[in-house]
């Protein structure tokens, strides 16, 4: 270890310097040279750290240093891991994971996701051992969509400061709903105790209250906070301060990202490898709407007489287990990606969500799942059948249809469930749960106009919110498919282990929505036309967006 450089242990900080060239030194013809490390903002650090801490769940609070049983394991589609934090409470890693079991067998490393199909969250005897969802992978998750920002997979947050307050008061963290005021005196009460001896404040600077005060003259400059994000630990409200909390949390995730270079484009898979030794567009030019982007691609690959691939020969994966290649197979999978299907031919019309350069709209659509689901579990038609209020209905009978809030914490959540075979009736419905919900006034602008798009798909002229709710049926956020290697399990609750398994649902799903019998479908489906020997195809392309995000 280079003097002076201080790197947290690797089993749960290496992403401290995940963005950084980790000083070094090398032999040149001039002698010894000192590459200069490269440090995270001190705004990244600190949120960094918060995102690691341990002490803000609710089991803490009833049982200080006390091991909450789930933290224990890391739960996968096949046998538990060894959990990277066993003996503590919940924090933000242990549902986004990076390098915790990168070399152990059945592990690897994750884009701030984990290995579950849902993630366990802490025992409350209220009946939740798990979330709803998948865990959502964090990499990318800052770009805005069409209309803004919008987080979560059914769109309640508006902003990441708003999403990271929610989550640190609430189920995931072990709090009910009723108990909102009590986390906030909680994580309050821990940032003013902190004695600056845990391994984090060893590791980060300090005290919280020193830290997060910043005017302490003896804070270094990696740990110096800006003005913007200070707070009086000793004179501030305990609003104030976990608003401080929130507002450093949601800086160090807005930052992450894939590898792009100074020109912004992507560089990391053989994917961006590909495009550029073919010479094609990189990236959407100025004011070009990705959709019109991803279409000069296509065209620009249709051009090509003797494309020029990616050899694995020149390079290699160091976290997948797969050539740094981008051949034959992969250009038909990348053309039946970009191409619409119909009649005459194939074509997965993927790039109509999945728009490149990103490969997401970070909009909402009906991808027919739930519909699918709901009807394995309780018989076919089951899900057409299913009583679903109206607007007026609905809102009126929060209690009995919506989800649990602060303003209503005995809902009962029916229509924000896991299916459950022997319960009908329980099922998640997405969006449907936020949109004109009056319990979440914040994102409702954004939520409007995006569903106003879809309406004029569907032949709707009038923008109502009645007319607009049906239309958030089962509809849920688009992912990000870059390196979707580190994020299996897959959609949004976790149901397909396998990129074959995904790929071929979109078979079914399809076919029902152009039979018409696709409760809500959305419209693009119907122009998905596969077949099962272009499986493969499309997985090797989906594959050539992997790389080795760290």
């Amino acid at each position: 270890m280079l003097s002076g450089l201080v790197v947290p242990p690797v089993s749960q900080y290496s992403a401290f310097l995940r963005r950084s060239l980790i000083a070094a030194l090398f032999i040149s013809l001039s002698g010894w040279i000192h590459a200069e490390e490269e440090t995270d903002p001190p705004e990244i650090a600190i949120g960094e750290r918060l995102f690691l801490e341990t002490r803000f769940a609710q089991s803490y609070h009833a049982n200080p240093g006390k091991a909450d049983p789930a933290l224990s394991q890391t739960i996968t589609t096949t046998e538990p891991l060894q959990g990277p934090f066993a003996g503590k409470t919940m924090n933000c890693r242990a549902c986004h994971l990076v390098d915790e079991h990168q070399n152990a067998p059945g592990g690897g490393m994750r884009t701030y996701a984990d290995f579950a199909h849902q993630s366990p969250v802490p025992n409350r005897n209220d009946g939740h051992h798990r979330t709803g969802r998948n865990s959502m992978v964090l990499v990318n998750i800052a770009l805005p969509g069409k209309h803004g920002e919008l987080f979560h997979f059914d769109g309640e947050f508006n902003s990441m400061q708003d999403l990271v307050h929610a989550t640190l008061t609430g189920r995931n963290y072990g709090w009910k709903p009723a108990e909102l005021q009590a986390a906030i005196k909680h994580i309050a009460t821990v940032i003013r105790n902190d004695n600056g001896q845990g391994e984090l404040a060893r590791e980060f600077g300090g005290s919280y209250t020193k830290i997060l005060t910043g005017t302490d003259k003896a804070i270094s400059a990696e740990f110096r906070l800006p003005a913007e994000y200070r707070v009086a630990v000793k004179t501030a409200t305990d609003q104030q301060i976990v608003d401080a909390v929130a507002k450093l949390i949601a800086a160090y995730v807005m930052d992450l990202a894939y590898q792009k270079d100074n020109q912004g484009h992507y560089t990391g898979s053989p994917y961006d490898h590909f495009l550029a030794l073919n010479n094609l567009p990189r990236k959407p030019g100025p004011d070009e709407k990705p959709a019109s982007y991803s279409q000069r691609v296509l065209k620009a690959v249709n051009k090509l007489n003797k494309p020029q691939f990616v050899k694995a020969n020149k390079q290699s994966f160091a976290y997948h287990k797969q050539s740094f290649a981008f051949g034959k197979k992969e250009l038909a999978g990348m053309k039946l990606f970009f191409t619409a299907g119909d009649q005459k031919r194939s074509g997965g019309n993927c790039i109509n969500c999945h728009t490149a350069p990103h490969f997401s709209d970070f909009s909402f659509h009906n991808t027919g799942l739930t519909q699918v689901s709901y009807d394995e579990a309780h018989g076919a038609g089951a899900f057409d059948k299913l009583s679903i209020p109206k607007l007026a209905a609905r809102n009126k009978n929060h209690n009995t249809y919506l989800p649990a809030t602060a303003s209503h914490p005995e809902a009962t959540e029916r229509f924000r469930s896991t299916i459950d075979h022997d319960r009908p009736g329980l099922v998640d419905l997405g969006m449907w749960n936020i949109y004109a919900n009056p319990d979440y006034p914040k994102p409702q602008q954004k939520l409007h106009r995006i569903l106003c798009d879809e309406a004029r798909l569907h032949g709707i002229k009038q923008c109502t919110q009645g007319a607009l709710l049906q239309l958030s049926i089962a509809s849920f956020k688009t992912p990000v498919l870059r390196d979707l290697g580190h994020s299996n399990p897959y959609m949004h609750n976790g149901q397909f282990t396998t990129l074959q398994e995904a790929v071929a649902f979109y078979i079914t799903s399809s076919e029902l929505a152009r039979s018409k019998i696709l409760r809500n479908a959305d419209p693009r489906l119907a122009k998905i036309k596969l077949a099962t020997t272009d499986i493969d195809k499309l997985v090797a392309f989906i594959q050539s967006l992997n790389e080795d995000y760290d």
